[in-house]
Formats: C-alpha cells, structure tokens, sequence
C-alpha cells in the first residue's frame, strides 16, 4: 500500500478508536503530507467534518498554486461535500483506498478533470463494511440518508 494511504487508514483507526467513523484523509504536496485528518463528526458535533474536510482544516490556509500540486488521499470514496471542496481549491488528484461501500460523485469529479485513482484496497474495504455492519444509523447520518 501507498504510504500516504497508509497514513489515511492510521487516521481512519484513529477516528474509529475516538468513537467515530473510520475514515481518514491525507494532503500531499510535492510529496510531504501538508495535513491529515480523520472523520471527527461525532466526536466534534460537526456538520461537516468528514475526514477530507478535516484534513484540509488542519493544512490551514494555502495559497491556490500549492493546491494544484496536491493530492488528496482519502480511505474512502469523498462524499458530494468533500469532492465540491475537491473541485473548489482544484485540487487535481484525488487516490481513493475504496468506493465499494460508498461511491460519491466520481464521474462528476473526473468530468472535471481531477485524476481519480481507486485503491480498492482491502484493509479500507473491510474497515467500513465491519462499521456500516455495527453502526448502521451512525453511517446513514454520516451520508445524509433516513
């Protein structure tokens, strides 16, 4: 495995390990990791804070050139909230460790231009179908479903 996904899937643990949902994202920028993150809504009570938005939060502010040599790792496949972020600060690839339990708006993305790479790795795979399996309403809040 890529060791910035790597670094992801510690993340996502990390998330998991706090009571929330496994998923966890890094930045890299001309290959060093700029921010990490890890989905922290529950433990936050955020709206919002999916672990690609997490990760960005904690890169801080960069400048529009720096995003467009970036990409962005995430465990899972980003959400509609986090590919508009994506496609926002054009940031050009994305790698994705899986989209089997959950596929946001990849071809939308791609149409877009950004690069998508689908890991299908499966430690990530496994890591969400045995969260989905324990926490069923906690993962349909996660993507907005009843």
């Amino acid at each position: 495995m890529d060791r910035f996904l790597q670094m992801a899937l510690e993340e996502a643990r990390q998330g998991l390990a706090e009571g929330g949902i496994p998923i966890g994202s890094v930045l890299v920028i001309d290959n060093a990791v700029v921010g990490r993150g890890h989905n922290r809504r529950v433990q936050q009570g955020s709206a919002i804070l999916h672990a690609e938005m997490d990760c960005l939060e904690n890169a801080g502010r960069l400048r529009p050139a720096e995003y467009r040599r970036a990409t962005l790792y995430s465990t899972l496949s980003p959400c509609d909230m986090c590919s508009g972020t994506a496609l926002l600060y054009r940031i050009p690839r994305i790698v994705i460790g899986e989209n089997r339990t959950f596929r946001g708006p990849e071809e939308y993305v791609r149409s877009r231009g950004v690069s998508l790479v689908i890991v299908d790795d499966e430690e990530c795979i496994q890591l969400m179908r045995e969260f989905i399996a324990a926490r069923p309403e906690l993962w349909n809040e996660d993507i907005g479903e009843v």
